[in-house]
């Protein structure tokens, strides 16, 4: 059993990511797994290489952090576990999209460890941004704008745009108490309080903003690595250069809660009225008729 002196901790940028060696995740005491609980608010994403965890020492492990979901949307391609995720990239499981987890849920997932069970010799790395940096780095008038609003976001990626929920655009780390941006070009429909256009200017700024490289973290991926990161202020985005298979599957610590930065500081914006434009507020207006914050 391996103690936590022995353990070998190496930061991969000044901005996010850590990788971890000199022990085995399946033989921590509660001692140990509080210290990685601190490592992750820390570093945000950790990396274990060489663990190559069976399918119940995966999900044994998740659990020590939370209550486990599988995912609300998307089925297995090869194995049937209530807990694993799994995507298959010769089945379509390719995550190139930059995104935080399952944000189009009012509870959103918290945490996520990721089995690399198979990874193409060259190609198919995972990028991680750090949502505190980007927000940090955003001027102050940029910031007071932002910690104002609200965005929708929903599951229309998964073939389910009416599931849908809004979350604040600058939420807070309950942990950390860092203020984080909080929306991604997978998940993100629409900024609440204004119009289309501007939503469209402000989004595309945003999400491009939060992949600046100096906030992000590259990873090289060696079979059996399991990786861990912290859903509430992070992003990832799988690059797709690789014809070869890459088969990954994670558990996921579901349950988190949102906390604003700031209350919305302007109503919601809905066109009165019908006009081409207004087929872009449908799909707010209909939320909001279903939340009763519009008649």
């Amino acid at each position: 059993m391996s103690t936590q002196n022995s353990w070998n901790i190496k930061k991969l940028s000044n901005s996010i990511g850590a990788e971890i060696t000199g022990l085995r995740l399946s033989e921590l005491d509660d001692t140990e797994i509080k210290r990685i609980e601190d490592l992750l608010v820390e570093n945000l994403v950790l990396f274990f290489p060489g663990q190559s965890p069976t399918i119940d020492e995966h999900v044994a492990f998740g659990g020590r952090f939370g209550e486990l979901e599988g995912h609300p949307n998307l089925k297995n391609p090869t194995i049937n576990h209530p807990k694993i995720f799994e995507l298959v990239a010769s089945e379509g499981g390719i995550a190139d999209e930059w995104h935080t987890d399952i944000t189009f849920q009012e509870s959103p997932a918290l945490l996520s460890v990721l089995h690399m069970v198979k990874c193409p010799e060259v190609g198919g790395d995972t990028m991680w941004s750090n949502l505190s940096s980007a927000y940090d780095a955003l001027s102050e008038p940029m910031q007071e704008l932002c910690e104002g609003l609200t965005a929708l976001h929903d599951a229309l990626p998964h073939g389910k745009p009416e599931k849908m929920t809004i979350h604040p655009v600058v939420r807070v780390h309950p942990v950390s108490g860092k203020k984080t941006l909080y929306v991604n070009e997978h998940f993100t429909r629409r900024i609440v309080e204004m119009n289309s256009m501007e939503s469209d200017m402000l989004l595309n700024y945003l999400t491009k903003w939060i992949t600046s490289p100096e906030f992000t973290v590259r990873y090289n991926w060696t079979e059996g690595t399991i990786a861990m990161w912290d859903n509430r202020s992070t992003q990832h985005y799988v690059v797709n250069d690789f014809s070869e298979e890459r088969i990954i599957q994670r558990v996921t610590v579901m349950g988190d809660k949102v906390q604003a930065a700031k209350e919305p500081q302007w109503k919601p914006w809905v066109q009165d009225g019908y006009s081409a434009m207004s087929r872009h507020d449908s799909q707010l207006r209909r939320h909001l008729k279903e939340k009763g914050i519009l008649e």
